[in-house]
């Protein structure tokens, strides 16, 4: 679906300037925790494997395990250093800001890593891990926005 929405904003391959399962990815691991993050990787493998990328196998098993894991471990950083409990009772604006700057900035490292070290074309350049970390913010500032349009929503249709 990012593909069909956004494909006028490739910068390059696995890279955007908007990407919106970046949203979902955290979005999951933020609740879900490790089960979450075993699903992103298993599906992002998949879609890794039978989608535009190159179908080698360990290539796509990396961008797998680095798409459910790079959330999590930022998960996990935000739990332990910036005091959000981990139900997220207490998660307020400015920390889910630097949820979402640290969670791009891990993913969109990792992953030019990895394309660097597995040699993909015109991949691993600071311009790429910086277009990869704006798409990143931007995809997850939009579907955290489009998930409290939904919410508000849903207020307007309870009975009273």
């Amino acid at each position: 679906m990012n593909d069909w929405l956004t494909s006028h904003l490739a910068y390059g391959l696995g890279v955007n300037w908007i990407y919106l399962p970046a949203g979902l990815r955290l979005f999951l691991t933020l609740i879900f925790g490790l089960p979450g993050a075993i699903g992103i990787a298993l599906a992002s493998f998949m879609i890794c494997y039978f989608g535009q990328f190159p179908p080698e196998l360990i290539t796509c098993i990396g961008i797998g395990l680095i798409s459910g894991f790079a959330p999590y471990l930022a998960r996990v950083f935000v739990l332990r250093n910036i005091n959000i409990l981990p139900d997220l009772s207490n998660l307020t604006l400015q920390n889910l800001v630097v949820c979402v700057l640290i969670f791009a900035a891990l993913s969109a490292g990792l992953h030019q890593w990895w394309f660097a070290l597995r040699g993909l074309d015109e991949a691993g350049s600071f311009n790429h891990f910086l277009v990869m970390m704006i798409g990143d913010v931007l995809g997850t500032v939009l579907l955290i926005g489009l998930i409290k349009y939904g919410l508000d929503l849903l207020k307007g249709f309870r009975p009273a």
